[in-house]
This record gives structure tokens, sequence and C-alpha cells, in this order.
């Protein structure tokens, strides 16, 4: 038995993209960079995960709405492989997160604002 379970914090790097399945279920995509600080040596460094995100149903909705490219965003889900042949025929693959909860972090930024409204949760 395994266990599969993702907790990231980080920014959007492009505008959600709703769509919506053959049976209404809403489906929603964004990228999110997460960023993480570190120390080598006396060098402080920084490296950037980039990950596709996926969530569904009211949740979907709600973020399509609310957040946007450079949003804050908490994510909480699960990873999965997606596996697909592209027309020439070599085998490609990535990981992403389907999420379960996705909070939206610093509010919703209004022009002007640097720092955004309270904080509007996804469900």
């Amino acid at each position: 038995m395994g266990f599969n379970k993702v907790i990231v914090l980080g920014n959007l790097t492009r505008s959600p993209q709703l769509k919506y399945a053959p049976s209404g279920t809403a489906i929603c995509e964004f990228g999110l960079a997460v960023n993480r600080k570190y120390k080598q040596g006396e060098e402080l460094k920084e490296e950037v995960c980039f990950l596709d995100v996926t969530v569904f149903g009211r949740q979907a909705e709600s973020a399509a709405q609310y957040l946007d490219k450079g949003r804050q965003a908490l994510v909480e889900g699960r990873l999965q492989q997606q596996r697909w042949e592209t027309e020439d025929g070599q085998k490609r693959n990535k990981i992403v997160v389907i999420a379960e909860s996705v909070v939206f972090v610093g509010g919703k930024q209004e022009p002007g604002d640097p720092h955004g409204g309270p904080e509007e949760p996804a469900s």
C-alpha cells in the first residue's frame, strides 16, 4: 500500500484555464511555481519547481474566477503521472498535482494594490 499526498505553496505561472467535461464537471488547469531557498556553503541559492495543477468541480470554477497569473495559492492534493504518445511515436509523461483543496493566499489583487485583500478559500 502506498501514500500519495502533496502540499505546495507557490505563484501561478499562467492564468487558469476552465473547461467542462462532457458530464458537465468543471475542470481548471493552471501552472504553479514553487520556490525553495537554501544555503550552499556561504552562498544563498534558490531553485524553482514548476508544477501543473488540475482541480475539479466547484473549486475549479472558484479557482478560474479568483486566481490569476502571479497570484499565490496553497494546493493540497495528490500526484498523478500522465502518459501519452506523440504523433511521431515518442512516449511522453509528466507528473501533475490533482488538487483536492486550493486556498487563495493574499486575496484578490486590485490594480495598484501589491498586497491584495483577505484570503478567499476555494471550497
